[in-house]
């Protein structure tokens, strides 16, 4: 492919490959617990040409923010989604809610570090603009949902601030610490055992403390 230009090597790529270079960006952090990539390990596991990189996302830092709107929209969708459900109760809800956000996170576990980064790394404009459509968005919705249940005499009245502290917090320092279960429990991997495991005692714990009764 030498002597070819970004776009010529473009059109020789099959369908879904943007897509597919998200897919193994994603893979490559997930894999090492990291929140960086190498582009020529991005090649070699995609199999395509790094210089797609350049030609979707303009550099690697176009890449990892696109990663990150990628993964973050299917959140806030589905948060937006059930804070609008009529016919669950807030309990439900808020349960619901917990139990994807760890799935999320089991999936997607460099998603808060990825986010930390970026926002550190961007300009202000950027920096913003990732807080005004992802996190401030899971802030309101967390309002939503608690204000309903404290209106339904469910909830105790409780600061959805330092409640949006409280799950990503407990959620992300789980699912980024493959090092301490690796030397302090023997085991590296983290598996759907373990997380339905950690899920049952996330929502137990957080449902305990905002229950009214």
């Amino acid at each position: 492919m030498k002597g070819r230009g970004v776009e010529d090597v473009a059109l020789a790529v099959p369908p879904g490959a943007r897509e597919h270079l998200l897919d193994t960006a994603s893979a490559i952090m997930r894999d090492g617990d990291i929140v960086d990539i190498s582009l020529s390990e991005l090649s070699l596991r995609s199999g395509l040409n790094s210089a797609l990189v350049k030609y979707y996302f303009g550099n690697k830092a176009g890449l990892l923010n696109a990663l990150l709107d990628r993964d973050w929209q299917a959140i806030v969708r589905s948060v937006d989604a059930l804070v609008a459900k009529d016919d669950m109760d807030p309990e439900a809800k808020l349960r619901r809610h917990i139990s994807k956000v760890i799935d999320t996170f089991y999936a997607v576990p460099y998603l808060n570090r990825l986010t930390m980064r970026m926002v550190r790394e961007s300009d202000d404009t950027e920096a913003r603009r990732i807080a005004d459509c992802y996190l401030s968005p899971i802030y309101r919705a967390y309002e939503e949902l608690i204000g309903e249940g404290v209106r339904a005499g469910v909830f105790r009245s409780i600061d959805p601030q330092l409640f949006y502290f409280t799950v990503t917090g407990a959620v992300d320092r789980f699912f980024s610490t493959r090092l301490v279960m690796k030397y302090c429990f023997n085991q590296d991997t983290l598996t759907e055992e373990l997380r339905d495991r950690y899920r049952e005692h996330t929502i137990d714990i957080i449902m305990a403390g905002i229950l009214a009764r």
